[in-house]
């Protein structure tokens, strides 16, 4: 088997393992159980998901806890600075992946995806599966279907762009949607919405996978500490999920908050990137 197609297979393995695994939390569930439902020996499994996620199942399973989240604002709370958001250059690092952004006009907005065509697919992803949209000059949008299901998903994006051609055609964003799951390459974002939703997602960008921030954080960060609520909802309509990051706010107690892919999928993510942040710091002390 070549690089590439054990790079696929493998990804394929693990993203069935995490939903799998997911599904059970807060419960811990056998190694045996876990390896069986992917089809493998416990011990291929436990040697295949420790490489990939940097972590052993049962150390993920861990930050899959219900309070994991409190840890996590303890530890790894981002306070977001204004002065650098004020900067922001439109691009951030996640992991290795290069992304590049741009927004539409509130002109462009307001005539809700009139003119666009938007192509759409469903792809597998670690955290079950996705719909992806984008447009020529990116993705536009990506939900998570575990929870909702492929119906409620699809609905959900098509009524963001009512006016928008929308046609199924995978092909067109795959190099998109890999480059977002597999952390290489780039990755390029055509956001349509509101400016104060804008600014919000501006926001969630300069919060570092690993960390957290908090609602009332963001609300600093964008110049209107009040407008919590409001932020919230901002958060809560990130038509591009995981990617302007979104899971990584949470209520300033500590508690998870909402979601709108599901609870299951944020406590998910933000114990994915926890496993591969403490991987990368273990490997950088080494």
């Amino acid at each position: 088997m070549s690089e590439d197609l054990a790079q696929a297979y493998h990804y394929g393995v693990i993203g069935r393992a995490i939903a799998a695994i997911a599904e059970r939390a807060p419960e811990q569930a056998p190694l045996e159980e876990i390896a069986a439902s992917v089809g493998l020996s416990p011990a291929h499994f436990q040697r295949i998901f420790s490489q990939w996620v940097g972590v052993s199942p049962k150390r993920y399973q861990q930050y899959l806890a219900l309070d994991h989240a409190r840890r996590l604002l303890a530890e790894r709370h981002t306070v977001l600075d204004a002065a650098h958001l004020a900067g922001l250059s439109g691009s951030g690092r996640l992991h290795d992946l290069f992304l590049r952004w741009e927004a539409m006009s509130p002109g462009e907005y307001a005539r809700a995806g009139d003119g666009l065509s938007v192509a759409w697919g469903w792809f597998d992803t670690p955290f079950g599966e996705a719909l992806a949209m984008g447009t020529d000059r990116g993705l536009c949008g990506l939900a998570f279907a575990a929870e909702t299901g492929r119906d409620a998903a699809m609905a959900d994006l098509c009524a963001r762009w009512p006016r928008a051609a929308f046609r199924e055609d995978p092909d067109a964003i795959t190099p998109w949607v890999e480059a977002a799951f597999r952390g290489a390459g780039e990755a390029r974002l055509h956001l349509m919405g509101a400016p104060f939703q804008i600014k919000v997602w501006e926001a969630l960008l300069q919060v570092p996978s690993g960390h957290v921030t908090t609602y009332s954080d963001i609300a600093g960060a964008i110049g209107r500490p009040k407008a919590v609520r409001a932020v919230g909802t901002a958060v809560g309509r990130n038509p591009v999920s995981f990617l302007i990051p979104c899971h990584r706010a949470l209520r300033k107690a500590g508690g998870l908050g909402g979601y709108h892919w599901g609870l299951g999928v944020k406590r998910a993510m933000l114990a994915w990137e926890a496993a591969r942040f403490e991987a990368e710091q273990l490997e950088g002390a080494a």
